[in-house]
């Protein structure tokens, strides 16, 4: 675990050389900006609307970081050849991998952090309320489907060499399984076989990814999901970040660095 964590902190590190905390900080103005025009509207459906948009922001902001940073770290690693005095340590494969992960997720919880806290102030200035559960929940569970996309995307930029294409498919796939994934099974009913049958089967495996956008139960002061369901949604998440992080690991073993 030492040498997990110490992988973690290096990534951790990067990011905060590569400045991807200033674009965190402008995108968190940029959001407060947009809550603060609040001020000139006072019809709730407006407030909605208007926060609708700043999750979305949040959510689209959110992606954008984890992605990009998963997707260039063992890329980078190997064109920068920095990859063999790091395995030349004592240290596997697996470990590597683990803690480009734990690195990256990380640091996402921390940018989703600061995201939700700016959101939170500036939305209870103009609410008068605070709904600290609603907004932690939502938080929890967008992290945890960002540990999946970050997973997927560790997994890509093992099996596929450019991390431009890395990150455009993983943009595809979590944009079509957040909008589209749902509601694959319906589709499926109104299809002849034998593609019925495999739209179907692609409903049960591909990760669910809309369970954990919790936006409209903020939106419109739904009250809380039952921690049971969150239980249930964080197991959830963890076997897909283990599936996918195994195969980025088993993918990894067996690739060549030169």
């Amino acid at each position: 675990m030492n040498k997990i964590f110490a992988v973690s902190a290096v990534v951790i590190k990067e990011i905060y050389r590569r400045k991807d905390f200033y674009v965190l900080f402008f995108l968190t103005g940029l959001i407060t900006f947009v809550m603060w025009l609040m001020n000139f509207f006072h019809d709730d459906q407006i407030i909605r609307f208007i926060k609708e948009i700043c999750l979305f922001l949040i959510l689209i902001s959110a992606l954008i970081i984890s992605v990009t940073t998963a997707a260039r770290q063992i890329p980078a690693e190997r064109e920068s050849r920095t990859i063999f005095p790091l395995l030349a340590k004592p240290i596997a494969r697996w470990q590597v991998m683990v803690g480009k992960f734990a690195g990256c997720w990380f640091a996402t919880g921390f940018a989703l952090v600061v995201f939700y806290l700016f959101f939170g102030l500036v939305s209870a200035s103009r609410d008068h309320t605070l709904p600290v559960a609603a907004y932690f929940q939502a938080l929890w569970l967008l992290w945890q489907m960002l540990g999946i996309v970050i997973a997927m995307t560790l997994l890509g930029s093992v099996v596929l060499s450019a991390p431009s294409a890395n990150m455009t498919i993983i943009f595809i796939v979590t944009i079509g399984i957040l909008y589209i994934g749902g509601f694959l099974h319906k589709v499926a009913m109104g299809m002849s076989e034998p593609s019925a049958s495999i739209v179907t089967a692609i409903y049960y495996i591909i990760p669910h990814l809309e369970l954990y956008n919790m936006s409209e139960l903020i939106v419109h002061d739904w009250p809380i999901v039952p921690w049971l369901d969150v239980l249930i949604a964080t197991i959830y998440g963890f076997a897909y970040m283990t599936f996918f992080l195994t195969g980025a690991c088993l993918a990894f073993r067996h690739k060549p660095l030169n």
